[in-house]
C-alpha cells in the first residue's frame, strides 16, 4: 500500500520529496536533511540533491502553501559579503522598511562566489521567500529562470542598467569611476593608479575600472603598466598595494581605490612611510563609510546611497507583491564628496 502511494505521488504534476530522492538516488530522509540541515550533510550528497531540486523545480509543501497564500511575508537578500559596512547599511534600511509592512528579512552572503550564491538562492526559495534582493547584475541566468518559474519578484541593487531586462535600483558604477578620474585629472594629475576589487566576479568593480579607463582615454591618457592592481577589499591589501605602487620607477601622484577600506589601507601606509597626503599623493575611495569623514586627513570618496537603495528595494518588491507595476529601473545619485586627501599633484623638477 505504501509503495502504491509512492508511485502515485511521483506521478503528480508538481514534484514532491520522493521525486527529488529518486532523481538524486538517495532516500527521502537524506533529501530532508539537505533541505533543513545542509551543514550536517556531505558536500557531495548536498550537491546531488540540490541539482535534483533545481532540475525538477521542487518546492517543499510548506513553502508552496506559503507562496500560494502569501502568508510567509519574508524577503530574502543575497549580499557579496557581511564584512563591509556599506552593505550592512543597505540591509538595515531594507529590513526596517520591510518591518513597517509586516515582512521579515532573511540575509545570506555569497562571498563573491557564484556557486555559493546559487546555493543560497535555492535555499531561500526552498524556505518560501516571497521575493529576492540581489547586489549587482552578474548572476547566473538559471537563477532568473528559477525565480520566474516560481513567480517570485526580484531586484538587482547597487546598479542601474535600464537597457537590461532585469529590474535595477542603484547608480551607474561606470559613470562613478569616470567621475573620480575626471576629478583627479581636473586637479592636474596625469599619473593615476587604481587599486580595484577583483573584477572577474564583481560587475560593480569591473564597471568602475572601465569608467576610470574611459575617462583617461578621452584625454589621451592611460593607466601605466603595473599601476592597475586588483586586491581584496581590506586594509592590509590596500597597504600592500601602495607599497607595490611606490616601488615603480615612476610612482603615481594619485590612487583611485575600489572602496574606502582599501583607501584606508593606502592612507595608513603613507603615514607609516612619512608620505604627505595630499601634498605628495592624492587618494580617493568609494562608498563613504561613516569613518571616512573622520580619518586624518578626511577621505575624498564617492557616496553610495546605501540606505536609499535598501528602502527602495523593499518598496519595489512590496509593490510587486501587491499586484502593482512599479518602475523597473530607478537611478540614484552617487555623489563625489571632496575632502582632505586630494589636491593638485606636486610640481616636478622637469616642470611636468
Amino acid at each position: 500500500m505504501v509503495e502504491g502511494r509512492r508511485r502515485e505521488t511521483i506521478r503528480n504534476d508538481r514534484p514532491v520529496l520522493a521525486d527529488v530522492a529518486l532523481a538524486a538516488g538517495v532516500s527521502t530522509a537524506s533529501v530532508s536533511r539537505v533541505l533543513n540541515e545542509p551543514d550536517k550533510v556531505r558536500p557531495e550528497m548536498r550537491q546531488r540533491v540540490m541539482a535534483a531540486v533545481e532540475q525538477l523545480g521542487y518546492v517543499p509543501d510548506g513553502a508552496a502553501r506559503a507562496l500560494a497564500s502569501g502568508r510567509l511575508r519574508t524577503i530574502g537578500a543575497i549580499v557579496p559579503t557581511l564584512d563591509n559596512a556599506i552593505f550592512a547599511s543597505g540591509i538595515n534600511a531594507l529590513q526596517r522598511r520591510l518591518a513597517q509592512r509586516g515582512f521579515t528579512l532573511l540575509v545570506a552572503s555569497s562571498e563573491y562566489d557564484s556557486d555559493e550564491e546559487a546555493r543560497e538562492v535555492h535555499a531561500l526559495v526552498v524556505r518560501g521567500v516571497d521575493g529576492l534582493v540581489f547586489v549587482g547584475e552578474g548572476h547566473d541566468p538559471r537563477l532568473y529562470k528559477l525565480l520566474a518559474s516560481k513567480g517570485l519578484p526580484y531586484v538587482n541593487t547597487w546598479v542601474h542598467s535600464p537597457d537590461q531586462p532585469h529590474p535595477t535600483i542603484g547608480f551607474d558604477n561606470r559613470s562613478a569611476g569616470h567621475r573620480l578620474a575626471d576629478y583627479l585629472m581636473d586637479l592636474g594629475h596625469r599619473r593615476i593608479a587604481m587599486v580595484a576589487g577583483f573584477t572577474a566576479h564583481n560587475d560593480r568593480a569591473r564597471a568602475r575600472a572601465e569608467g576610470v579607463r574611459a575617462a583617461l582615454a578621452k584625454r589621451g591618457l592611460e593607466i601605466a603598466p603595473g599601476q592597475f592592481l586588483e586586491r581584496a577589499y581590506d586594509v592590509r591589501e590596500g597597504r600592500e598595494a601602495l607599497r607595490t605602487l611606490l616601488r615603480l620607477p615612476e610612482p603615481p601622484t594619485a590612487v583611485i581605490c575600489g572602496n574606502d577600506v582599501q583607501a584606508m589601507g593606502t592612507l595608513f601606509e603613507t603615514q607609516a612611510q612619512g608620505i604627505a597626503v595630499p601634498a605628495r599623493l592624492s587618494i580617493v575611495g568609494f562608498d563613504d563609510l561613516p569613518i571616512s569623514a573622520n580619518l586624518v586627513p578626511a577621505l575624498t570618496t564617492i557616496r553610495v546611497p546605501a540606505a536609499d537603495i535598501g528602502r527602495r528595494a523593499a518598496d519595489y518588491l512590496l509593490d510587486r507583491l501587491a499586484g502593482q507595476d512599479p518602475p523597473a529601473h530607478t537611478e540614484l545619485d552617487a555623489e563625489l564628496v571632496v575632502r582632505g586627501t586630494t589636491a593638485p599633484p606636486p610640481v616636478l623638477a622637469d616642470g611636468g
